[in-house]
């Protein structure tokens, strides 16, 4: 027993070392890519300065903008483009609203699993460990989830007032672009930030159909599409606007109404789950305050560990079948 807590205490000295050196190392690469990179536009625009470049300033100047990249350090940026779902995760952290790169959230998921991988080595089975360590690196994805449905929600709830500005603001005889850089100016983000940018697009040369079409792919939400689809269909047909965006804007609110109501109902039984959880872990904290010695007999005994890992994994999948039970779709 004794070999054994050296040799786990030795690996978990090795690890730390190399997450320390990697991050180091990762550092002063991402400070030589960023060097490289000023170096490159410098000389670039050298180039355009000369009057050869000068005739053709519309093609090179192309060149001055900045790749999107995965990350900032190149070998990782060249592994992560290998993979096809990187491009999701992009699109995730761009929906979300957060300053992060593609690059920098996988580190962070690396980290994050083998800090509770080595955490977790000391308290429950391996088997077990290397479940939780996969869980909780999903974490970072999970916060970019969370931080993007709570902007989805607010941009719901704001989009009927903003449908109704846009309404009013085509009947006094605005049109479409002037009445979309108005209400940008007018409301509040998310709504204002995606209306910003759509007007932007349409008014530097893109077009209302593909200006149009971006804010779908911001927003992937049915409001948005049921709006794009007015806009398209009026470009097409013609016929008057404001009454339909009037109509869309009575619409959502009802729909929006009908959801909370849901949401209310369903409150309960979230919290029934959440307390049904919290509750085990709270009495096993308590028992091990009071009588430490009761609890760590279940601690010593050979299949102990299995046994709390099983407690563990059940606690968790109960609580997602209450969720997913109370989960109700409208």
């Amino acid at each position: 027993m004794l070999i054994l807590s050296i040799l786990v205490f030795f690996v978990a000295i090795f690890l730390l070392c190399s997450i320390a050196v990697t991050v180091a190392w990762m550092g002063f690469l991402k400070t030589t890519a960023e060097e490289s990179d000023a170096a490159r536009r410098d000389m670039e625009v050298a180039e355009l300065a000369s009057p050869a470049d000068r005739e053709n300033e519309e093609d090179a100047s192309s060149r001055l903008f900045r790749p999107d990249r995965l990350s900032t350090l190149n070998f990782w940026d060249s592994l992560l483009t290998r993979f096809d779902f990187m491009e999701i995760l992009r699109q995730r952290i761009a929906q979300a609203d957060l300053n992060w790169s593609v690059g920098r959230v996988t580190l962070g998921m690396l980290l994050t699993g083998t800090l509770t991988l080595l955490i977790l080595l000391k308290f429950v089975a391996v088997w077990a460990a290397l479940m939780g360590a996969l869980l909780l690196a999903f974490a970072p994805y999970g916060y970019i989830l969370r931080k993007r449905d709570k902007r989805f929600l607010k941009f719901r709830e704001n989009f009927p007032d903003v449908l109704d500005s846009l309404s009013r603001a085509l009947r006094a005889g605005y049109p479409l672009s002037a009445s979309m850089d108005m209400i940008s100016s007018e409301t509040v983000p998310p709504v204002s930030v995606e209306m910003r940018k759509t007007s932007a697009e349409a008014n530097l040369g893109m077009g209302w159909p593909r200006a149009l079409e971006n804010l779908g792919h911001r927003m992937p939400l049915l409001e948005v599409h049921l709006f794009t689809a007015a806009v398209g269909l009026h470009a097409r047909t013609g016929g008057k606007l404001s009454e339909v965006l009037s109509s869309l804007a009575e619409n959502m609110r009802e729909a929006i109404s009908l959801q909370g109501e849901v949401r209310a109902l369903a409150a309960h039984g979230k919290l029934t789950g959440v307390i049904l959880t919290i509750l085990p872990v709270a009495i096993a904290l308590m028992m091990m305050w009071v009588s430490p010695g009761y609890m760590q007999v279940l601690y010593n005994y050979p299949q102990g560990k299995n046994l709390i890992t099983a407690a563990i994994v059940c606690l968790v999948l109960a609580h997602l079948v209450i969720r997913k039970i109370v989960d109700i779709k409208v």
